[in-house]
């Protein structure tokens, strides 16, 4: 008795045992692989001059979201201090607990597992600022943006947090994560504008860069999501299990009636074809309205659950474009309003889910719990949105002072893996036309397409100017005089750098392979007449107008 009463209290954050701890570190892992569905999702949706800056971006939240996340979001949120606040808290900053310290291992394993929630509310915004934001302004928010989702966190989880006390109800983040990323999205969207020309010819969505990679990151997204949900139950000790088993079916179905919704929307308004965008976020939209109450209801409200979070991300998707909220993914939609409902749906159809505390006994007003549980969750995403949309104005407008976020029309009309990251892609992605009509009235560098080799390119061109020199000093020979070495003929620049043997000319490979097969038996000749043409052309160039030239093998 004296032992327990002297016993420090223990955040139930940390009350972790082997088990447990075990459990919530595989979902950490399984739930930082999301990083990549976004990736590819949000790749996928822009145009192809911009898919390398996207995944940067992507890295960039996981790199220094998550070192920001160690230094303070951790402690803003749980901290362990006197001088907490119900609005935020202040201790155990640069998380480092000793190695005596009996809490050492709980500490780091809530902090991984809130980590990958961390890193994943702060790569929503990412998406919706595609194709116009700034990348060293972008580095500069996302170092600052953990901010807006520490903050919130606390409230909903941190015991000291207003919400947790009044007895909000969310078991996997609708709210701190999708609500707050969705919302931030939506007001960086607003405040860098539209991409250029975005409306000039309707409202119509624009074509995809990738249609296999979004759908790639769907399916990505959609595994992470079910360690997201059976993961927070933070265990499996106990009756724990029996909630992660079902937090994990109920994730499933919600998805299944999230995408029948998505199919049917698209098929009755698309003239009868199928849209990508509508049924990956007819997906989207019930996974992130399940993750509130995600072991809270009965398998057949799942369903229905989710079918109401997907056609809420379908159906209003028009509208922001309509407004000139220019959202690329549609994580405004998605994130932000089909989360509002997740939140709220626990407080109609949520089940007291003895022996767990998660809703402190009560029910939600269709069960027969009365209108608390109800209040307290409006009350949850009414506080949530106002913190993240002003929050992320204030950071929005403090990067701006500092570094221009919105790139400038040339960066943009070139697209940003060319301007950021100096790279272009080949193939037809605009980035050719735009170089070409900008260069008469823009000093532009010269880059080579990403796969190629310009030192090959480089020896080719001087490869061709030899032979061709060659063939004009023996034009009148009857006999084309083949025997000098090819390192021979060539200028100090094409010297081999190794001193390795030059290969003798095609033609001359030829001539001694002909020999050796006069010695050869007829059969082997024969079985190799059909691939005997294979050096019967000679390499000749062809310039563009793209930096390198294009080679091509002619007859």
């Amino acid at each position: 008795m004296g032992d327990n009463a002297t016993r420090p209290h223990v955040p139930w954050l940390f009350d972790l045992g082997q088990e447990d701890s075990n459990w919530i570190m595989t979902s950490s892992f399984i739930i930082l692989t999301m990083q990549t569905g976004f990736g590819l999702l949000e790749s996928g949706c822009v145009s192809l001059k911009n898919g390398v800056n996207i995944m940067m971006k992507n890295v960039v939240d996981v790199v220094f979201g998550g070192l920001t996340y160690w230094a303070f979001g951790f402690g803003l949120s749980f901290g362990r201090s006197p001088l907490n606040t119900p609005f935020y808290a202040l201790g155990d900053f640069m998380l480092d607990p000793d190695f005596e310290d009996e809490l050492m291992g709980p500490m780091f394993a809530a902090f991984l597992f809130q980590l990958s929630f961390a890193t994943t509310a702060t790569t929503i915004v990412s998406g919706a600022m595609a194709e116009r934001c700034n990348f060293k302004a972008y580095c500069l928010f996302s170092l600052i943006n953990t901010i807006v989702y520490c903050i919130p966190a606390g409230w909903v989880w941190g015991e000291h947090g207003f919400l947790f006390n009044l007895g909000v109800v969310d078991i996997a983040g609708s709210g701190p994560v999708h609500l707050v990323g969705g919302t931030s999205a939506f007001t960086a969207a607003l405040m860098l504008g539209p991409r250029l020309g975005r409306y000039l010819n309707g409202n119509d969505p624009l074509p995809l860069g990738s249609p296999v990679n979004a759908i790639m990151g769907l399916f990505v997204l959609w595994w992470g999501w079910l360690a997201f949900n059976s993961g927070s139950t933070y265990g499996v000790t106990g009756a724990k299990w029996q909630y992660a088993a079902t937090a994990a079916v109920l994730t499933l179905l919600a998805s299944f009636g999230g995408g029948s919704v998505g199919l049917l929307y698209s098929g009755l308004t698309r003239s009868g074809y199928f849209d990508i965008m509508d049924l990956i976020n007819g997906v989207l939209g019930a996974l992130v309205s399940i993750t509130a109450g995600c072991f809270l209801y009965r398998t057949y409200e799942a369903v229905l659950v989710g079918a109401i979070g997907a056609m809420i991300a379908c159906t209003t998707m028009p509208y922001f474009d309509k407004l000139g909220v220019d959202d690329p993914v549609g994580a405004s939609s998605v994130h932000g309003l089909a989360s509002m409902w997740g939140v709220l749906a626990v407080g109609l159809f949520a089940e007291d889910p003895k022996p767990l505390t998660t809703t402190g006994g009560r029910k939600g007003l269709f069960k027969g719990g009365g209108w608390e549980l109800l209040g307290v969750q409006a009350l949850s995403v009414l506080c949530l949105t106002a913190w993240a949309m002003v929050s992320t104005a204030i950071i929005l407008m403090v990067v701006n002072w500092i570094i221009p976020i919105r790139m400038t029309e040339i960066e943009e009309l070139l697209g940003a893996d060319y301007s950021e990251h100096r790279i272009m892609q080949g193939g037809h992605i605009g980035v050719s036309r735009a170089v070409s009509a900008l260069r008469p009235y823009h000093e532009m560098d010269p880059i080579g397409r990403t796969g190629t080799n310009p030192g090959h390119n480089a020896y080719l061109e001087l490869y061709v100017q030899e032979k061709q020199k060659e063939q004009e000093s023996t034009r009148d020979e009857v006999k084309i005089n083949f025997s000098q070495p090819f390192k021979k003929t060539l200028s100090g620049k094409m010297r081999n750098p190794l001193n390795l043997r030059r290969p003798e000319s095609a033609l001359s490979t030829m001539r001694n392979n002909n020999n050796n097969r006069n010695e050869r038996p007829n059969d082997q000749n024969e079985a190799e007449n059909a691939t005997s043409g294979a050096f019967s052309s000679i390499p000749t160039i062809s310039i563009n107008t793209d930096y390198y030239p294009r080679y091509a093998w002619l007859d």
